[in-house]
């Protein structure tokens, strides 16, 4: 009988990565690894999909979903202690003319569309991953692994690490496999080539490491978002 499902190789690399699931406006923090509702949004972006993606949501979301990290090697092979993240304050809103119609539709207004309470410039603060290579093998139904390889690799939408201005530094899509296995000798392969060691691992469920729940599955993209959480295992490498 025929296996049912694929595994594909997304290869996440770049000088900034943002991988939010509990931010404010205010303040955008991130976390150390992709969240399962950034890269089924970067499916998304892939094939051009901007709406609530119910049905669809829900046949991925019953997908394995595995991340591990790369951190970069010394001249000894030893691995370097991982970036800090990056804080950058940005303005929101500032400098625009409010007498001008179109400079008026960029200065942040109420619900209502009325000015806000001492002007519409807003303070944030975004944190940003620095350096970081991440593979990620991700469980796809067979009638959707060729649909999903062409959209990787001729995106409708441009294709990013989080946030926009996060822009990838390699080919994300690096292959469909029968199993996991293989899967992650290619990833194995193109770490050695970018002489990259494997740090730590991001796994479904509850195993042996460090237990986190994350409020990450979504149940509905578009203008109402909704999820639901699900619990994943950071285990670290010896």
């Amino acid at each position: 009988m025929s296996k049912s499902t694929q595994y594909m190789l997304l290869w996440l690399e770049g000088p900034l990565q943002a991988w939010g699931h509990d931010s404010k406006f205010g303040v955008r923090d991130t976390l150390n690894f992709p969240t399962r509702s950034g890269i089924l949004g970067l499916l998304c972006c892939a094939r051009g999909a901007g709406g609530p993606e119910v049905e669809w949501l829900s046949q991925m979301n019953s997908m394995n979903m595995e991340v591990r990290a790369y951190a970069r090697t010394d001249s000894n092979g030893r691995p370097h202690l991982r970036e800090p993240a990056l804080c950058d304050f940005q303005m929101v809103g500032s400098g625009y003319d409010d007498s001008d119609p179109w400079q008026n539709l960029l200065i942040p207004k109420t619900s209502d569309g009325k000015k806000a309470v001492g002007g519409g410039t807003k303070m944030t603060y975004r944190y940003y991953l620095q350096d970081t290579v991440f593979a990620v093998v991700v469980e796809v139904p067979n009638e959707q692994s060729d649909m999903l390889a062409k959209a990787l690799q001729n995106p409708v939408w441009d294709l990013y690490l989080g946030r926009k201005n996060c822009v990838p530094t390699e080919l994300i899509y690096q292959g469909l496999f029968d199993n996991t296995e293989s899967a992650w000798h290619r990833a194995g392969q193109l770490a050695e080539n970018k002489q990259r060691i494997h740090s730590y691992s991001v796994v479904e469920g509850e195993q042996d490491g460090e237990v986190i729940t994350l409020n990450d599955v979504p149940i509905q993209f578009g203008e109402s978002k909704r999820y639901r959480d699900r619990r994943v295992t950071l285990v670290e490498m010896e």
